[in-house]
């Protein structure tokens, strides 16, 4: 494929622009830089966390804002006209938002961001031509730059030198000493255009890059570079090369100038704590006012905290101890969805070695999702009429980040599309094993006899045991009238469902709740699992409590709140 500016470069006349044809290229050309440098960038990865993950990270947030432009080119497929500059900027930002992944990913999200809002203002300004430039050239590129780094700077807490927000800064401010001096000559003497301004901000943010070890300790304790910004390096890089046709040289992304450490230390283990236990990252629907209350209430839990987007979906980014209480303010401050809680680990102070065990869940609400992330499991939480894709599940294993993961579906639609997630999974090298539990009490009894210590099959055999003894109710509200087992039911009414299938029909919640369980006790059982939905009472909990103690005196009940969830009540007996 030609590039437009590749043309242009045989006419120093003609300036080399950043257009929707090289938007798309960019993308193309960050995601197999990132491809291939991800493992070494994982590598290096010290701060603020050593979790091995910046590289890979960086990977999916430029995986999904590709989608997101190949998915504006696809809608122009069929018709004559292309896709314009400003549309396609904005899809990669918004692509880049909703994938973000991790601490760098959720920076560079902004940075793509600050970008779209330069890149797609003043569309009376642009040229009605198919390449859909922007005027302006190198110095609207630079802006663009500078925008970009303004934004990211804003988005993070307590902004840090020696970072990826360093090495964005120093790109902006080479691209801003290009633009043209009062008499129109530029110091190298060369035409003017975005060629001219991302060689200068690639060449600004490589020697940023480099100094990074002298500003940040645990980089130079580490003898590495920091890892977000070496990946970011790895983007312009792609940028220069879609703008201009040249492919700058390689930079080798390890510690010493011809190797890489098989092993980095973040710090001294005598001289720095270990830092939160977990990372918790969500997509957020709320206001300014909303996501104010949020930064102050999340600063206060935790570090790291990143918070990205604008136009009433953001990005959240934060470390902390609590996992339950970040998400909860989520809740208080809007919609959260797509929650993912990853679990550091005892070593995170340290480069995070790759487990030997680990445990995958997915879960229907946001309180679940703090319960098992306590427990060690890595969480992908599934939203009402919006169940994870396999590309979700192998992204949950790939955190989890160890040699052998047990995956719990816990909702029987899943199967196949866990089932196609384990095998992607075990082509990367990792052993897979799926249990099939159909419900998240059922993963609630298997997350509750893993043993990491024993062997794996071992560990596999009991924790599927323990869900296969757990029968699964859970009580739903009738959209519509409809035949069901148990009779005919109308819009509204509760319908208690037993192992899948509608076994009571009834018109209050505890008095439905209390026949299922004498259904289900009827067989015997040690144990009940209640899981209550965000709006239902504590006074529900104690009555049922009472009701399994006054009719089943050997009978032990455990009580959850499952937050927002698909069902106001889940049972689980053992």
């Amino acid at each position: 494929m030609q590039l437009p500016a590749q043309a242009a470069k045989e006419d120093p006349q003609v300036p080399q622009t950043l257009d929707a044809a090289a938007v798309r290229t960019w993308c193309s050309l960050a995601l197999d830089a990132l491809g291939r440098d991800r493992e070494e960038i994982d590598a290096i990865n010290v701060y603020p966390v050593a979790d091995g993950d910046t590289g890979t990270n960086l990977y999916l947030t430029v995986e999904s804002a590709a989608r997101a432009v190949e998915a504006v080119f696809d809608a122009h497929a069929t018709g004559t006209s292309v896709p314009d500059l400003p549309d396609t900027v904005r899809a990669m930002a918004h692509g880049a938002l909703i994938g973000a992944r991790g601490n760098s990913g959720t920076i560079l999200a902004q940075l793509l961001r600050g970008m779209s809002e330069v890149l797609g203002e003043d569309r009376s300004d642009r040229d009605n031509g198919a390449d859909g430039a922007a005027r302006g050239g190198g110095d609207h590129l630079a802006r663009a730059l500078h925008r970009a780094a303004q934004l990211a700077r804003e988005a993070v807490a307590h902004p840090v030198e020696g970072t990826i927000l360093t090495v964005a800064s120093a790109a902006a401010e080479a691209a801003a000493r290009t633009r043209p001096t009062v008499d129109g000559a530029i110091g190298d003497g060369a035409a003017y255009g975005d060629g001219a301004a991302v060689h200068a901000a690639y060449a600004g943010a490589r020697v940023a890059l480099a100094a990074t070890p002298g500003q940040l300790a645990v980089l130079g304790r580490a003898g590495v570079v920091d890892a977000g910004g070496r990946g970011l390096l790895a983007v312009l890089a792609a940028l220069v090369e879609a703008v201009t046709g040249d492919a700058p040289s390689p930079v080798a992304p390890g510690a010493r100038p011809h190797e890489l450490p098989a092993v980095v230390e973040s710090c001294d283990a005598d001289d720095s704590p270990a830092g939160p236990a977990f990372e918790v990252i969500y997509l957020l629907e709320t206001d300014e006012p909303g996501i104010a209350r949020l930064r102050r209430r999340l600063d206060a839990l935790g570090d790291s905290l990143v918070v990205v987007g604008g136009d009433g979906l953001w990005n959240v980014h934060v470390h902390v101890d609590d996992a339950g209480a970040a998400v909860e303010a989520g809740v208080e401050a809007g919609r959260p969805y797509r929650i993912r809680i990853t679990h550091f680990g005892a070593a995170a102070g340290h480069q995070r070695e790759r487990a030997q065990r680990a445990v995958v869940a997915v879960v229907p609400g946001e309180g679940l999702a703090g319960l098992c992330a306590e427990a060690g499991a890595t969480t992908v939480l599934a939203r009402p009429g919006e169940p994870p894709a396999s590309g979700e599940l192998v992204d949950a294993i790939r955190r989890a980040h160890a040699h052998e993961v047990v995956l719990l579906p816990n909702d029987a639609e899943l199967r196949h599309t866990a089932a196609a997630a384990a095998e992607q999974a075990r082509a990367e090298g990792i052993r897979v094993a799926l249990i099939p539990t159909r419900a998240a009490v059922q993963g609630i009894a298997a997350l509750a006899v893993h043993e990491p210590g024993r062997r794996f099959d071992e560990d596999v055999v009991a924790m599927t045991s323990a869900a296969g003894a757990t029968r699964y109710a859970e009580l739903a509200v009738a959209e519509r009238q409809s035949w069901t087992m148990a009779g005919i039911c109308q819009a509204g009414d509760l319908l208690g469902l037993i192992d899948g299938d509608v076994a009571v029909i009834g018109t209050e919640l505890a008095a439905t709740a209390e026949t299922v369980l004498d259904r289900m006790l009827s067989a015997g059982g040690e144990l009940v699992t209640l899981v209550l939905g965000q709006d239902v009472p504590d006074t529900l909990a104690e009555r049922l409590e009472r009701y399994v103690r006054d009719g089943h005196l050997a009978v032990d009940t455990v009580v959850y709140r499952g937050g927002h969830q698909p069902a106001p009540l889940l049972i689980g007996v053992e």
